[in-house]
């Protein structure tokens, strides 16, 4: 089974250059339906708003991190089953573990390719 372009997907960074970069990436994994939020909060007002198949957040925001985000996303019985991924310029294995303890559903470490975010999107979607 292909990815689905139309999947509505939430990208959540506080850093402008970052989600371009993930939109671009998205963009040539052929995804077309792509809405940003520059905050946790901000995600999470969206996130209730519209219907999403797809969170990817940045770890490292503020004033809400992007496992705060993620812990809230669980959180709320209608976004609990949200496919979320992390990303993270640090690797450190107590931040995979809080995140795998959070709930998430994937991980990627920056710096990262169109080919790294197709698989980690495919694995969290069952789509591999």
């Amino acid at each position: 089974m292909a990815l689905d372009p139309n999947l509505p997907i939430l990208i959540v960074d506080d850093y402008k250059t970052m989600l371009r970069i993930i939109r671009n990436l998205l963009k040539q994994l052929s995804f077309t339906n792509v809405d940003e939020a520059s905050d946790g909060s901000e995600a999470l007002a969206r996130l209730r708003d519209k219907s999403y198949g797809l969170v990817i957040s940045d770890w490292n925001m503020q004033p809400m991190t992007g496992l705060d985000l993620l812990r809230e996303v669980r959180a709320d019985v209608a976004l609990q089953h949200l496919p979320f991924i992390m990303i993270t310029a640090e690797s450190k294995a107590e931040n995979v573990v809080a995140a795998k303890e959070a709930g998430v559903n994937n991980y990627i470490v920056k710096p990262f390719n169109a080919e790294t975010l197709k698989a980690k999107i495919a694995s969290v979607l069952g789509t591999a």
